[in-house]
């Protein structure tokens, strides 16, 4: 099996090299990753310049772009061989409810949609990499097992594991995204030649963190699957819609 991975954390990022560890002694692994960290891009693509692969010394690609960029360049011509799944991660932050949103690593699992594979997109709740460790680990054994997953192509498994030693994982819960509330308003600040500017705020906090979402598992100390899809068509809302469309001719 060959195994696309990517990420937004940058191509130097401690868990785009524990992920590739963790899964190319069973699969043939390709890493083609931002040159920058790219966290918040979502699925933005560079559309006002060419983009320069560039290969490292470790064997990783690097693109002066996005994460979907790296997908989208890979999967459609710069490679020599055809791609048979596409594995993003490990983020170092978590990817829970909303976050899904604007995630450069859920992004650049979704780009993946044309394989016949479901995307997998690994976050380890946690900025620091004390436990990056337990995150390849469930990273290795849910790619292992992926062949027995009946799910379509356009399928994408965001996973998110607590920062927790690999024996305080109570196991794996299967969860819907849950939600944030509105975030802070941006904060106002003045450089030193009294130019004004806005640092976008911190997530909002969580609104809706229930029994069966992802907020709530990965506080009872599980690592959470949740699967995302690239329809957003409001379909039970189709007939509401069709009803007004019409009243207004």
């Amino acid at each position: 099996m060959r195994i696309l991975i990517a990420n937004d954390d940058g191509v130097n990022a401690p868990g785009l090299s524990a992920l590739h560890d963790a899964l190319c002694d069973f699969a043939d692994c390709t890493v083609v990753a931002p040159e920058q960290d790219c966290s918040g891009a979502s699925s933005s693509l560079t559309l006002n310049r060419p983009l320069h692969p560039q290969p490292l010394a470790n064997g990783f690609i690097s693109v002066d772009g996005t994460p979907t960029d790296c997908v989208h360049l890979a999967l459609n011509g710069y490679l020599e061989q055809p791609v048979d799944m596409v594995v993003a991660g490990i983020n170092l932050g978590a990817n829970l409810g909303d976050d899904v949103l604007y995630s450069g690593t859920v992004a650049a699992a979704l780009e993946g949609r044309f394989l016949d594979r479901p995307a997998f997109a690994f976050s380890l709740v946690s900025r620091q990499t004390t436990h990056l460790a337990t995150a390849s680990w469930f990273a290795r054994q849910l790619i292992q097992g992926q062949h027995k997953l009946q799910l379509p192509p356009h399928s994408v498994l965001n996973v998110n594991i607590p920062n927790l030693p690999l024996d305080e994982i109570r196991g794996i819960r299967l969860t819907r995204l849950g939600h944030r509330a509105r975030a802070a308003a941006p904060v106002k600040t003045v450089n030193p030649r009294g130019k004004t500017g806005y640092w976008l705020a911190a997530a909002g906090t969580v609104a809706d963190g229930e029994e069966g979402t992802d907020f709530h598992a990965i506080r009872q100390g599980y690592v959470t699957v949740t699967p995302l899809q690239l329809d957003r068509t409001f379909h039970a809302r189709l007939d509401d819609v069709q009803s007004w469309v019409e009243g207004l001719l």
